[in-house]
């Protein structure tokens, strides 16, 4: 067997790095109390995500990313049923006779000492799941993914914060952006990837590459803003029934919502808490608005007398240039995301004001559709035509179908590895402890 390449072990090495590094500083960030307390029965308590973590590259790279078509031992076997995320439902995890934060961090170290071992000598061997590496590119991905998921779970702690980052760029184009659309032309394109070259590392759903047609529309130029959402939060739009669909009136007058979560008014004026700093609206009126749900996102842009974009139409505004007639992998060009071009990798702890990066925008001037907000699209999740599950038909063929609703673009919690303008992210259209937003499209 012949090894991978030195820039690609030292790439993929790097990698698993990188997420490491994160996890680390989330549950550093606070003490073992903390890190087996469930914050919300929404999510897990941390110390299950870095165990998890753990169990799923122990399955995955430990037991499966050595020489030849066999399965070898793992690090700890007898753990897999309590790690297994489709068994075990969020909200009974506290329940069950989990690792404690000790033991799960032991785990991950054991782990991962285990994996760079095998990476070492690692080569591809004939099978899809070992060729370009594309085992360790899946697993840095799953790590990061519950990255941000742990990101969530700090955002829904109650008490002092315990992160801390510098503040995101400013923008001196935001009041000449907000709420402009930009016209495209529409025509066919080619969505989604076939994973090589650069895309190596794209997950089942977003293949396999195939033309689409899309009519002309317009697409906002940037994500709506807290200030915008604050005008329709002011103007009844929570008690103003035709605004709602019959699902989202349901849900919010159960829940008896009225602004987005961590919305709240002091001395008469919306604030937002935000990690466990509260901030005035007023003062983050030009950043894209977060934690609100589709069908909050759908009632406002009823208001606005417009419409959520498609994911067709998200993904021909992300990637097509219409002067070229090329779709690339990226609203700038091809080349991967730089800290100039979008808020990721958690540098921020909060979306950046509209308009703050500029060189992030796509040739017709749509800005930020990668980072800063998860963006809610009005499409439903299903496989592409030719759509084959790799490696594991639970990663997304199980939640073809159903209420799920499309969510594009990346948060400012997502790492670069996942940050792909083909990433397909989905959730139940009720969420919103996710860092989700939205912008606007209408027809042309």
């Amino acid at each position: 067997m012949t090894r991978y390449p030195e820039t690609l072990r030292t790439r993929l090495a790097d990698e698993l790095a990188t997420a490491r590094r994160r996890t680390q500083a989330l549950t550093d960030a606070v003490d073992d109390v903390e890190l087996t307390r469930q914050h919300s029965p929404l999510m897990s308590p941390l110390h299950w995500d870095v165990a998890h973590i753990a169990n799923m590259e122990d399955f995955w790279l430990v037991r499966r990313a050595t020489p030849g078509d066999t399965v070898t031992p793992g690090v700890r076997e007898d753990i897999d049923h309590l790690y297994d995320a489709f068994t075990n439902p969020r909200a009974g995890r506290p329940q069950l006779p989990l690792l404690d934060p000790v033991e799960a961090r032991a785990y991950g170290q054991t782990v991962r000492e285990r994996t760079l071992e095998i990476l070492d000598a690692a080569g591809p061997d004939g099978r899809p799941l070992l060729e370009d590496g594309f085992v360790y590119g899946m697993i840095a991905q799953h790590e990061q993914q519950h990255v941000e998921t742990m990101l969530a779970t700090h955002q829904l702690r109650v008490g002092p914060a315990a992160l801390h980052a510098p503040p995101p760029p400013a923008s001196d184009r935001a009041d000449e952006l907000v709420g402009t659309d930009v016209f495209h032309p529409g025509g066919r394109f080619t969505m989604g990837v076939d994973a090589t070259g650069a895309d190596v590392y794209a997950l089942d759903n977003e293949r396999p590459a195939h033309a689409v047609d899309v009519e002309p529309f317009f697409l906002g130029a940037v994500p709506v803003t807290n200030g915008e959402y604050a005008r329709f939060v002011d103007d009844g739009g929570y008690t103003r029934r035709e605004l709602w669909s019959d699902a989202g009136w349901e849900q919010i007058t159960a829940e008896g919502w009225s602004a987005p979560m961590t919305w709240e008014t002091v001395d008469g004026a919306w604030h937002r808490t935000s990690f466990g700093q509260r901030q005035a609206i007023a003062d983050v009126a030009d950043q894209p608005v977060l934690h609100v749900c589709f069908h909050e996102a759908d009632a406002y842009a009823r208001w606005a007398g417009k419409r959520l974009p498609t994911e067709v139409e998200w993904e021909y505004a992300a990637r097509f240039d219409p002067a070229t007639g090329k779709t690339r992998r990226f609203p700038w060009g091809d080349e991967d995301p730089t800290p100039e071009r979008a808020n990721l990798d958690q540098r921020h702890l909060q979306p950046a004001p509209v308009g703050a990066y500029p060189q992030g925008a796509s040739p017709l001037g749509v800005h930020q559709l990668i980072g800063d907000v998860w963006e809610w699209l009005d499409s439903g999740f299903e496989g592409y035509p030719g759509f084959a599950p790799f490696p594991y038909k639970e990663y997304s063929e199980v939640f073809f179908g159903g209420d799920f609703r499309m969510l594009r673009g990346s948060s400012f919690g997502v790492g670069s590895i996942n940050a792909r303008s083909t990433f397909r992210n989905w959730d139940l259209p009720i969420r919103r402890q996710i860092f989700s937003g939205f912008r606007l499209a209408r027809d042309a």
